[in-house]
């Protein structure tokens, strides 16, 4: 093969292979989303939140995790958090809520959301980030793994950043139902059928251990949830007596068959509907 026909390949070759990222305009907007194929931090201009003090029965998880975000935007040291527990309890409104407020004072403090799907490509977002006068929480929601799912070795670079570490900019927050990111019943599997129970599940359970904070979020009580819909009518100007309020409250959630932040932002939603106000 001559070097006629050799400059000929590699110049197909150079056209097949995608352009370089173009380095992202991170001060467009305070939150962005990752996306791949291609790789782009998408900018979103209106974050999806409620008020921080709308957020009620959460008050220790809330305090520590605003705490930790402070920490972070002063340029401090600060750890990566794990919100687990309960469905609909508030774990990513907390997040956005905190990072909403955190950044009235810190306006170099961005939020990235990454979908569990994209952990894979984790690596380059940090290449990304890295270096950039920015502080950036990286945001991944409802975290879990199931079986033979080697995603969660891609989180490492994010909780330990490998033989390069971690950037200095970039902490993670992520959600989930589970505490330890996969499911009991599959704990029990592995451990049943290994030749060293304890091996089997040891490195997926450590990859919660790398969170320097759990947080963790459980089922409200009854004046809770009344307080939450309490709460939204007073912020959003809907008028409702008291007793009224409360009676069509307790029915709606005993017709869902459960009691949390989500569903009362649901008996809000219809509420509001019904008053003719809108959100």
């Amino acid at each position: 093969m001559n070097d006629a026909t050799l400059e000929r390949i590699a110049a197909a070759l150079e056209r097949l292979a995608p352009a370089p990222l173009a380095a992202p305009d991170l001060d467009t907007a305070s939150a962005f989303v990752w996306h791949t194929e291609p790789d782009r931090l998408e900018p979103i201009a209106q974050v999806a939140r409620e008020a921080l003090h709308l957020l009620i029965g959460i008050d220790r998880s809330r305090d520590t995790l605003l705490d930790n975000t402070r920490q972070f935007a002063a340029g401090l040291p600060a750890n990566n958090a794990l919100l687990w527990g309960a469905r609909g309890m508030g774990k990513s409104s907390l997040v956005k809520a905190i990072h909403g407020s955190v950044h009235a004072d810190f306006d170099q403090l961005r939020i990235v959301e990454l979908q569990r799907e994209d952990l894979p490509s984790v690596g380059r977002l940090l290449n990304l980030l890295r270096g950039a006068p920015q502080r950036f929480i990286l945001f991944c929601d409802d975290l879990s793994f199931g079986h033979d799912d080697a995603h969660y070795k891609s989180l490492k670079a994010v909780l330990d950043g490998g033989i390069e570490g971690r950037p200095d900019n970039v902490v993670l927050y992520a959600t989930s139902n589970r505490r330890h990111l996969m499911p009991r019943d599959m704990m029990e599997n592995e451990r049943g059928s290994a030749i060293n129970p304890a091996e089997a599940v040891e490195e997926k359970v450590s990859l919660s251990d790398r969170f320097g904070l759990w947080l963790g979020f459980h089922a409200c009580d009854q004046d809770q949830y009344l307080a939450m819909i309490r709460g939204y009518c007073d912020a959003h100007g809907v008028a409702m007596d008291e007793e009224t309020l409360r009676a069509e409250a307790i029915e709606w959630q005993a017709t869902r068959g459960s009691r949390s932040g989500r569903v009362a932002w649901q008996y809000f939603v219809d509420l509001a509907g019904r008053k003719g106000v809108s959100l």
